[in-house]
């Protein structure tokens, strides 16, 4: 294989405030109402199938691109160690392809073939998939997870994982139309409320220079607050429910540890996975696996936002002084208490609410954008005002008017629907019935989903529109390396073989040795630098023969 120069070298953002490299991973609760026996990674392996069959009808030359796990390496440890494969929990273990083959997913569903639109020429079911829009698709363990493209600003981050809502309903209706299998439901929440937890994991991209400890202590009392804005309640106390009641954050209970590389188990607050995805000695990828899955665009556009511009707060060195005490126990204090009264401890001493220390935040970014400029309403850039605008409206409206933070708020919007089914009907808070209302609220059937009920009759407020999330199933952002990898994919995807978020990989006839375009710099591979590349050719032949540098023919075999 021979690699190729990077696309054309791109730009920096600015510093200061809510814009960086980030993006989001949703892993999707599963289940098939007809058959509840049945196997969820093999119901999971059938919704990228059946996302794959969809794309067939609209791809260049097939199925869309297959990751290349070539540069995963999950066990690197931010603190400085790699962790040996063999101490390592099998979840741990990222950069290995799952493997489920057709014959097995038959005898689950108990028919004796499948059909091979779909599957590769092997007969294997498809699991793994790089989108024309940038995206990945893929079998996490027992779910279907949607890992969106990079995006430069909290605003992009909501609209391209909304896509990603899209992309797994458009799945859903092609298994539903199939009269042969059972209907699959995907849901957009993080437990089953079995002690069953999945994911809603970030990544920002921020400079590997700044001290790693640095990050913990500026970010550890943010965590553990921000639910109060980003969660998405939860019915139940406990990793098993068990106890009766409501609770602000969907993921809170399942946190044990402070700091630590585990995701699935042991989960803590700051991951430590030391996997850039980008130049390694330039960047360091935040991997942050604390947040719940938002329906609400609100509370997702101010989850991505103010985390952003506390990460600038952290690299200019000017986030609150501030050490909570027991921070795994704070972070579920401030869950369980939906009144948002609860005083947590902190080191100095004093106590204060989750409202408190999000203002403390809100207050240095506030001052941190005024002073670089970034947060201007009119020269600024363009985001972190908006940011900020929000970020203190909800907080107050969370202090002084519930009533209208819940269209906002999605722990409270949910909240404000279980209460009215429990004054009606008169029941207590582990009525089975309510345990339906929670699990409804999260279905990505806009006719079933409770949340796009609410959402259908404007008492749910908005960030973007449906055109903008349904034009970004197809199409990549335009600034940042998704562009390329995406538009490879859409224009040449009989000649992509494999792709990941570091390099695009092409087997073009003539030039005798696969071709691996790297893309390790986020801000490369644009629509304003590769876009004339992808209107001038038709062929992959002639595409890598401008962008090798050998005209616009491939060199001889």
């Amino acid at each position: 294989m021979t690699a190729a120069p990077e696309p054309v070298a791109g730009g920096a953002l600015p510093a200061g405030g809510a814009m960086r490299v980030m993006g989001a991973e949703t892993e999707y609760g599963i289940h098939a109402p007809s058959a509840p026996t049945a196997n969820a990674t093999m119901m999971s392996a059938r919704v990228v199938q059946a996302y794959a069959q969809v794309t067939r009808q609209r791809a260049a030359g097939g199925a869309e691109t297959r990751w290349d796990y070539t540069d995963e390496e999950p066990l690197h440890d931010a603190r400085g160690w790699t962790v040996d494969r063999g101490a390592a929990h099998p979840s741990q273990l990222t950069d290995q392809p799952p493997v489920l083959d057709a014959e097995a997913v038959a005898l689950a569903y108990g028919r004796e073939e499948l059909e091979l639109d779909g599957q590769d020429e092997s007969g294997t079911l498809l699991m793994n998939m790089v989108l024309g829009n940038g995206a990945r698709l893929y079998v996490d363990h027992a779910h279907p997870e949607y890992s969106s493209p990079e995006v430069t600003n909290p605003r992009d981050a909501v609209i391209w994982d909304a896509a990603g809502d899209l992309v797994g309903l458009a799945a859903v209706r092609r298994l539903s139309a199939d009269p042969d299998l059972p209907p699959v439901n995907l849901y957009k929440n993080n437990t089953d409320n079995k002690s069953v937890s999945y994911g809603s994991h970030e990544n920002y991209l921020m400079p590997r220079s700044v001290p790693f400890g640095d990050i913990v202590r500026g970010l550890t009392p943010f965590f553990v607050s921000r639910q109060v804005v980003c969660g998405a309640g939860r019915l139940g106390l406990g990793q098993d429910s068990s106890t009766a009641g409501y609770q602000i954050s969907q993921r809170a209970d399942f946190f044990e540890a402070e700091v630590g590389l585990e995701t699935t188990i042991r989960r803590p607050i700051i991951n430590t996975r030391d996997e850039p995805h980008a130049t390694a000695d330039k960047y360091r990828r935040l991997h942050v696996i604390i947040g719940d899955a938002n329906l609400s665009e609100v509370s997702n556009y101010l989850k991505f936002g103010t985390t952003a511009m506390v990460l600038s707060l952290i690299e200019a060195g000017l986030a609150p002084k501030v050490e909570v005490f027991e921070p795994v126990k704070a972070l579920q204090d401030i869950s369980h208490d939906t009144s948002l009264k609860a005083t947590v401890r902190l080191l100095d001493g004093r106590r204060v609410t989750a409202l408190d220390l999000q203002w403390m935040y809100h207050e240095a970014a506030a001052k941190l954008a005024q002073d670089t400029g970034v947060g201007d309403a009119v020269d600024g850039d363009g985001h972190t005002h908006d940011v900020l605008e929000r970020w203190a409206e909800v907080l107050t409206q969370l202090d002084s008017d519930r009533a209208a933070a819940k269209s906002s708020v999605e722990w409270l919007a949910k909240l404000s629907l279980l209460e009215g089914y429990r004054q009606r009907d008169g029941l207590g808070w582990d009525d089975a019935r309510l345990g339906l209302v929670d699990l409804q609220w999260a279905d990505i059937r806009p006719e079933k989903g409770l949340y796009y009920r609410l959402l259908a009759r404007n008492r749910m407020r908005r960030v973007v529109d449906d055109r903008t999330i349904a034009a970004a199933v197809g199409e990549p952002p335009a600034d940042t390396r998704a562009y390329f990898r995406g538009k490879c994919i859409s224009s040449f995807g009989k000649d992509v073989v494999g792709a990941s978020w570091d390099s695009v990989i092409f087997d073009v006839p003539g030039y005798g040795r696969l071709q691996r375009v790297p893309t390790r710099e986020p801000l490369r591979g644009t629509k304003a630098l590769t876009g004339g590349l992808f209107e001038r050719y038709r062929e992959a032949g002639q595409f890598l023969g401008e962008l090798l540098g050998h005209n616009t023919a491939p060199p001889a075999a």
